[in-house]
C-alpha cells in the first residue's frame, strides 16, 4: 500500500499519477492487481492521505523482485516528479479467516 500525502497542487498530482506513474506501476512483471483512489471521509473532513494505491503480488519475494527490477526502479525514481509532499509504504501479507 502506498499512501500519498496531500500535494500542493492536487490536479497536477492526479494528472501525473494517472498518466505517468500508474502506467509505470503496471509495467512490473509480477504485479497481479493494482488499484488506486483519491481518499475521502464519511463526514467530509480532510482525510489523512490524498491518494492510496494497493498493489498485489503472489508473494513478498515477488514484490521485492519487482521493486528491484528496472521497471520497479523507474517507478521509484518517478516519485520525485510528483510526490514531493511525501508517501509512505506498508507491506503486508493478507490473512483470510473465512
Amino acid at each position: 500500500v502506498a499512501a500519498y500525502n496531500h500535494p500542493e497542487d492536487p490536479e497536477k498530482f492526479l494528472d501525473h499519477y494517472r498518466n505517468v506513474h500508474s502506467k509505470l506501476a503496471l509495467k512490473q512483471q509480477g504485479i497481479r492487481n493494482y488499484e488506486w483512489g483519491v481518499c475521502s471521509t464519511p463526514d467530509g473532513s480532510t482525510p489523512p492521505h490524498f491518494l492510496v494505491a494497493v498493489c498485489d503480488w503472489d508473494s513478498k519475494e515477488a514484490m521485492l523482485a519487482d521493486m528491484a527490477s528496472p521497471e520497479g526502479q523507474q517507478g521509484a525514481a518517478d516519485l520525485e516528479n510528483f510526490a514531493q509532499a511525501g508517501v509512505s509504504f506498508d507491506f503486508y501479507e493478507i490473512t483470510k479467516d473465512i
